[in-house]
Order: structure tokens, then C-alpha cells, then sequence
């Protein structure tokens, strides 16, 4: 009894632990050895991921910097003019140029496409002029490579720009005035006449500091609307163009510009050549038949050189913007010239043939007003001399003659978004032309009614 006792305590103590180890989980098979990367190793992914990460912001950054300074850009801008009513507007054909004289008519005024590009520290400009102001024309109007410093305008350091080829003229501050933001039709008369066409060719120097503008250029002195030698030069000496000029504010929402210019040139007179003798026949009676008394002998000439002479200009331009809240901005603006033998566009200077030098005087003064972002209105007066002692002979007295061009133009002007716009301009024009019935100078009736269309792109 006692051996199957201990047997039993035995059996139970031996089976105890065997059933514990049927209910108790499986022990978990070791892991997987991991093999640890080497230094070497990490030293190069990392090097890998870094240089994947630069070409990825370099890749940005270029394709940022195409976005908003691309290297070519095209843009340009249509001015298309229907003149509703001209007073000096006749139908008949001005036989020495064989132009018509109907000025109430559809024209394309401007129509301008230009091309920019810039590399670095070098940049370059062409644009193209096609108007039908004296029927279809397709002209270079601007065509410029320029060098500046520094590549990205820094307002802490001047900025500096070295410019050849055919440019703006330097010159006051409606030449240089861009057309489609110019709240007039055109730039007052004495612009005009005195820098016709606004462009000419030469090289330009500029530099900008803080409020201070300052330009000087060397140039042909024909610019591209020169009546006699547009864009050539018949003399060796060059003209010299410059403004110096100031912007900044001089009160809350009021800012001041202001400039003074200088031009100073030389002008050509063209010479005469050799002539023969002739025998001129007048019939006087009227018979077919050569008479004695009516052949007239005209001796010959000999050739007249060429001549140059000295001319210049004197001039000065200011423009205050107010912002009148919540209409826009209240712009007035002036500029004045004293100038003598350098009107090239209306009345060519010639002081030579004309025995004496020719002074020339001129202003303008206008005022603009924006109603909102949508509308403006505005009125300007300009007038200009070009022979301020221009003089007539009146029986036996010789009296002086003013010969004053003038213009009042009343503006009114619809806009929608950056350039387009729907103007409507009265030009009340006072022109000395004109003579009376009693041989007096008269003026001439020349008012004028515009309604432009301009869209930029």
C-alpha cells in the first residue's frame, strides 16, 4: 500500500509539470539577424539625398525666375483713330505731294510690337511702328542693347545703364512718355516740332539713385520724324542730349517730379550746286510766235558750299499727382522750352536762308482726373512759337507777325483693366497759316474731333 502510495505522489508530481507545459504558449522563435549599416554606407545616402534635394530647389528657383523674369517677353499695343470731324478736312489732293487732303477719315495711328529679352547684365529691345498716317508704313521705332549694374535693382546702390542704338531722346518729360500711357492724343506742338518722332539714334548713359534720374546722351540730331534727314546725320559733330530729374513724395498721397533738360547741336544748311546759263521764252501776247522782247537770258551760278550752325534747347518739366480719395489720382503737369534753330518737324529751321537765327518758345500745362479706376478727364493748353521774331512787310512798313501755333484739348476717357481704353478728344487748334482776304495773316479753322480705341497686350 505504501509502494503504490509513493508511486502515486511520484506519478503526480511527474505530471504536474507536463500538463503546465501543454497549457503555457510556445516560446517565440529568435529574430532575424540584422546586418548594421557601415559608416561609409550612411555617409553616401545621405550625400545622395542632399544633391537630389539642391538639384530639386535649383530646378524650382529656375523655373520661379522664368515666371517672373522671363528672357524673351512680346508685348505691344493698337491705337486706332477715327477723326469724326477735321475743319481744315477737304476733298482734293495736295498736288506737290500728291497726299489727299481728307483728314475725316479711319486711321491706324500706332501699332506697335515689341520684343525683350536679357541675359544677365545685358539687355536688348526691338520694337516695329505700322501706322497709315501717310499710308501703310512698317518701321523700326525703338531698337536698343543695353548693359546695367547691378543685375537686380538694389534700392541701397545706384543703378547704372549704358544704352546704344535707336532710342527715346532724353529730353523733358512727354518725349519720353510712353503713347499708351500718355492721357493725351499726342504730345503738345512744340514737342512736336522741336523732337519729331521722340526717337533718334546714339548712345545713352543712365543713372538712378534713390529720387534722383539723371540721362545724357550723344545722338545724330535728326530723330526719326525729321522733315529733312530723318534718322541720318549730314555732320560729323554730334548733338548732346541730357535731363536731369527728381521724383519723390513730398506728402502723404502727393508726389512731386520735376526735371530740367539740355540739348545742344549742330544744324546743316545744304549747299546749292553749279547752274548754266539759260534762255527762258515768255509769251506774253499770247501769239505762239518768239518774239524778241519776250526770251529772257538767266545767267548761271556757281555751286554754294554747305554750312552748319549752332543750335540748342533749354527746358523744364514738373508734374504733381495728388490722390483724391475715392475718385484716383489728380495729376497736374507743365513743361516749358526755349529753344533756337532746332525745330526739325513743323517750320524747319534754317537761319542760314533765313539771315538770322530763329527763336523758338514753347509750353503746355494740363490737368487730369481720374473718376475711379474706370474713367478720366482732362484738359490741356499748349502753344508754340517758332519764330518769335518773325516779322511782315506791310506797305512800307515791316511789322512784327506772331506766329503762334495753339492747341486746347478737352479729353474724355473710358478705361477697363491695365491699357484698354476708349478716348474722345476735342482739339480747339489756333493755326497762323492762314491768310485774309486783305493779305493779312488769318487763322486758319483746324478743330479737330478724335475717338480712339487702344487695347494693350
Amino acid at each position: 500500500m505504501r509502494r503504490f502510495a509513493l508511486l502515486g505522489v511520484l506519478g503526480t508530481a511527474t505530471l504536474a509539470p507536463s500538463a503546465r507545459a501543454d497549457d503555457a504558449p510556445a516560446p517565440a522563435s529568435p529574430p532575424a539577424a540584422v546586418t548594421a549599416p557601415t559608416d561609409d554606407g550612411l555617409r553616401a545616402e545621405v550625400a545622395r539625398q542632399g544633391a537630389a534635394i539642391e538639384d530639386l530647389k535649383a530646378s524650382l528657383d529656375g523655373e520661379r525666375k522664368k515666371r517672373e523674369n522671363p528672357a524673351v517677353s512680346i508685348s505691344g499695343f493698337i491705337q486706332a483713330d477715327w477723326v469724326i470731324h477735321d475743319q481744315a478736312s477737304q476733298n482734293e489732293v495736295d498736288w506737290s505731294t500728291g497726299q489727299p487732303l481728307n483728314l475725316d477719315r479711319f486711321t491706324l495711328r500706332r501699332g506697335h510690337v515689341r520684343v525683350d529679352a536679357e541675359q544677365g547684365l545685358v539687355l536688348g529691345s526691338l520694337e516695329i511702328d505700322a501706322n497709315t498716317t501717310s499710308g501703310p508704313q512698317v518701321r523700326p521705332i525703338d531698337a536698343e542693347v543695353s548693359l546695367r549694374w547691378p543685375e537686380k535693382a538694389d534700392a541701397r546702390l545706384p543703378s547704372f545703364m549704358a544704352t546704344v542704338g535707336l532710342m527715346r531722346i532724353p529730353f523733358g518729360y512727354e518725349v519720353q512718355e510712353l503713347d499708351y500711357v500718355r492721357p493725351f492724343l499726342e504730345r503738345a506742338t512744340m514737342l512736336q516740332a522741336l523732337f519729331p518722332g521722340e526717337f533718334d539714334l546714339g548712345m545713352r548713359f543712365r543713372v538712378k539713385y534713390r529720387f534722383l534720374d539723371w540721362a545724357l546722351a550723344v545722338m545724330n540730331g535728326n530723330p526719326i520724324g525729321d522733315k529733312v534727314f530723318p534718322d541720318l546725320d549730314p555732320v560729323q559733330t554730334k548733338d548732346m542730349v541730357g535731363r536731369l530729374g527728381v521724383d519723390f513724395e513730398i506728402a502723404p498721397g502727393v508726389r512731386f517730379q520735376a526735371g530740367v533738360s539740355g540739348d545742344t547741336g549742330t544744324g546743316f544748311h545744304p549747299g546749292t550746286p553749279a547752274t548754266k546759263n539759260q534762255l527762258v521764252w515768255q509769251d506774253q501776247n499770247g501769239d505762239g510766235v518768239v518774239e524778241p522782247n519776250e526770251i529772257t537770258a538767266i545767267g548761271g551760278t556757281p555751286a554754294t558750299p554747305s554750312q552748319t550752325f549752332h543750335r540748342f534747347a533749354l527746358g523744364g518739366d514738373a508734374r504733381i499727382i495728388v490722390r483724391v480719395a475715392p475718385l484716383g489720382e489728380l495729376t497736374f503737369r507743365g513743361e516749358a522750352i526755349d529753344a533756337q534753330n532746332l525745330d526739325r518737324g513743323l517750320e524747319v529751321a534754317d537761319p542760314i536762308g533765313a539771315g538770322h537765327d530763329l527763336r523758338e518758345m514753347g509750353y503746355s500745362g494740363g490737368v487730369t482726373q481720374e473718376l475711379t479706376r474706370w474713367t478720366m478727364v482732362g484738359a490741356r493748353y499748349d502753344l508754340y512759337n517758332p519764330n518769335a521774331d518773325a516779322s511782315q512787310q506791310r506797305a512800307l512798313n515791316l511789322v512784327p507777325v506772331n506766329r503762334s501755333y495753339s492747341t486746347l484739348a478737352l479729353m474724355g476717357m473710358l478705361r477697363y483693366g491695365a491699357g484698354a481704353r476708349l478716348l474722345l478728344e476735342y482739339d480747339i487748334n489756333r493755326n497762323p497759316l492762314g491768310i485774309g482776304s486783305n493779305g493779312a495773316p488769318t487763322t486758319l479753322a483746324d478743330n479737330a474731333l478724335t475717338l480712339r480705341g487702344q487695347v494693350v497686350f
